[in-house]
């Protein structure tokens, strides 16, 4: 599997986590707040991460 295919589907992953556990956190309540949003937080930035890899790793055009 290519570096970028791995990337890309991480990527994935991680934006339906993050999507998933927003929809969550709109339905939760009371104790359930803190720890979906210390995971969100989290989701977020691993999610972020990934994206700015891969764009990274993205052909440059030729000038």
């Amino acid at each position: 599997m290519s570096n970028i295919r791995f990337l890309a589907q991480e990527l994935y992953r991680l934006t339906k986590k993050v999507e998933d556990l927003e929809k969550a956190l709109k339905k939760a309540s009371g104790e359930e707040l803190a720890p979906l949003e210390a995971e969100l937080f989290q989701a977020r930035r691993d999610r972020d991460h990934y994206h700015s890899l891969l764009e990274a790793k993205k052909e440059k055009p030729a000038v």
